[in-house]
């Protein structure tokens, strides 16, 4: 796992939300979500920002 996608996943856990939550709450596609919580891709600036307001978080958490 990559830095990014674990405080991703370290977050969404502590907000007790299931993946495909998130990832509908930040208008992106659950494989895409996992994907990025396992180091598979890394999100661009914009879908970072996303997933960071779908957890009312800074985004400046995960740089």
């Amino acid at each position: 796992m990559d830095k990014i996608g674990e405080k991703i996943k370290c977050e969404r856990l502590k907000k007790s939300l299931k993946q495909y939550e998130l990832a509908e709450k930040a208008g992106i596609s659950n494989t895409f979500l996992s994907d990025i919580e396992v180091g598979r891709t890394t999100p661009s600036l914009k879908t970072l920002k996303k997933i960071a307001q779908a957890l009312e978080l800074d985004i400046k958490i995960f740089l």
